[in-house]
């Protein structure tokens, strides 16, 4: 029997846990080794449990599946990341891309193709439904859209300080969470408002959330 596959299911509606836990219970190769239900207890049970795939939805709460699939990129890197969200416009696509997400499907799915996205990404590859696929090849030649150009243009500690000023965070509880000093913390903000060219905390969150970096929800 080949070993099974840990899942981290993170989603911040119970029933659609219960209905994903249902849809892979028959699969024996696959293990749900832990749930969540925003993105900051994602991060945590991330670190816990290190799961091989976590399974993330894109609109939660405190902090949402983009920006914490950006973090494990960095902290976590050998975990892989699969989007799984009811959303097939294509607002966020390269931003999915872009923060390091191994796989893209839409919760309309069929339980199929959801085991083929794990069983892929699994392997090794990238998966991504064909909606999904035709979304993001339209956009790239399109371009990233707008201020897409910008985000590419922060570091991703830059990127990190940009989710945690959107979040509210003052420079002092950044600091704390980031473990560098308040100074650094100054520093950084000043550059991100000097490449982004806005000037003001509201200016900043405004673009963070319309980059997907961070909910409106909270």
């Amino acid at each position: 029997m080949k070993k099974r596959i840990k899942l981290l299911l993170v989603d911040d509606h119970p029933v659609v846990r219960k209905g994903i836990i249902s849809c892979l219970a028959p699969h024996e190769h696959l293990q749900i080794v832990g749930e969540a239900a925003d993105g900051r207890e994602a991060l945590r049970k991330a670190r816990e449990l290190t799961p091989d795939i976590i399974l993330m939805d894109i609109d939660m709460p405190h902090m949402n599946g983009l920006a914490v699939t950006d973090l494990l990129r960095k902290e976590l890197p050998k975990i892989k990341v699969l989007i799984l969200s009811m959303h097939s416009n294509t607002d966020f696509v390269l931003r999915i891309i872009q923060s390091g997400a191994r796989g893209y499907i839409l919760k309309a799915a069929t339980t199929e193709e959801l085991v083929k996205a794990i069983d892929t990404i699994n392997a090794g590859e990238a998966f991504f439904s064909s909606e999904v696929a035709r979304a993001a090849l339209n956009q790239y030649v399109r371009g990233t859209g707008p201020g897409g150009e910008k985000v590419m243009q922060l570091t991703n500690r830059e990127r990190e300080v940009l989710i945690h000023i959107a979040d509210g965070l003052s420079n002092k509880e950044i600091a704390n969470q980031l473990g560098v000093g308040v100074r650094t913390v100054e520093t950084h903000r000043e550059r991100i408002m000097r490449k982004l060219n806005i000037h003001s905390v509201a200016g900043l969150t405004k673009f963070a959330i319309s980059q997907g970096l961070v909910s409106l929800n909270g």
